[in-house]
């Protein structure tokens, strides 16, 4: 006879609950403040806010996403008023990608909505324990390129 699995002993269970945790929070939070963006989106803005001009396979492997639907994520923010996309003179099949000057501004507000919210995502942990546990997935996730 097989073995029952606790799925709470599952690193896999855990960190895909915690995900869905994180997600769950963030999107109150955005609604909360009266943003419309997802946490993907934020982190396409985060980046071009960091590097400006950078092509749609850079964000995307920036920020570990897949390639093949970065485009949408892109042509909603892009909508939204937050993106442009030029293309990119060196390769014709590319776009370069800027913030919008409303973009700017909203990644300015936008960072301190999200760093507040950090803490929610792990309400449960001691200050001493969110800092181990963000060690050790840094450290895993390394770990996987």
């Amino acid at each position: 006879m097989m073995e029952k699995l606790n799925l709470l002993e599952l690193p896999g269970h855990l960190i895909r609950r915690l995900q869905q945790q994180s997600t769950s929070v963030f999107q109150e939070r955005m609604k909360a403040e009266g943003f419309d963006l997802t946490s993907v989106q934020f982190a396409v803005l985060n980046t071009l806010g960091k590097g400006e001009g950078l092509d749609q396979a850079s964000v995307a492997k920036r920020i570990a996403y897949d390639r093949a639907t970065i485009g949408g994520v892109i042509k909603r923010l892009e909508q939204k008023g937050l993106v442009t996309r030029t293309p990119d003179d060196e390769d014709r099949r590319a776009f370069k990608l800027n913030l919008t000057e409303q973009g700017k501004d909203q990644l300015a507000a936008l960072q301190t909505v999200v760093l507040a919210l950090q803490k929610d995502i792990l309400s449960e942990l001691s200050e001493t324990e969110a800092a181990m546990l963000l060690e050790l997935m840094m450290k895993a996730v390394k770990s996987r390129g």
